[in-house]
């Protein structure tokens, strides 16, 4: 019985530490986002980082942007690049609506249009990872 506990208590765990799955339009996958903000491209290749204070990393740890906490993200040097609505919707630095990051998951342009998908990943980062910053450029 002890063994059996065992394993599921190490399923769980395992199970809770997956990454993401960044995918396109056609659900092919693009990249992964680990628990700690660790951003991967398809090939598992560290291309950035998302740190728990907001920073955004290239795989270099130089410092590209940052997510403020009312959905903000500015860039390097604290310029305002767009927003992220508490309902998803993602903003240029103008205001105009560039896209969604809808509660499923589900990334869409401003047509309405699906894009990709991030599954369980917050809307700050997925607006990060499918908007503002390219990080997935080596």
């Amino acid at each position: 019985m002890k063994t059996i506990i065992l394993f599921f208590l190490i399923t769980v765990a395992a199970c809770s530490v997956h990454s993401q799955t960044i995918q396109s339009e056609s659900y092919s996958t693009t990249g992964y986002i680990k628990p700690d903000g660790t951003i991967q491209n398809s090939s598992y290749s560290t291309v950035g980082y998302i740190k728990s204070d907001g920073t955004i990393q290239n795989s270099s740890y130089s410092t590209i942007g940052y997510i403020k906490p009312d959905g903000t993200i500015q860039n390097s040097s604290y310029s305002t690049v767009g927003y992220v609505k508490d309902d998803g919707t993602v903003q240029n630095s103008s205001y105009s609506t560039i896209g969604y990051v809808k509660d499923d998951g589900t990334v869409q342009n401003s047509s309405y249009s699906t894009i990709g998908y991030a599954r369980g990943i917050k809307k700050e980062w997925a607006a990060v990872v499918f908007f503002f910053f390219r990080l997935n450029d080596d």
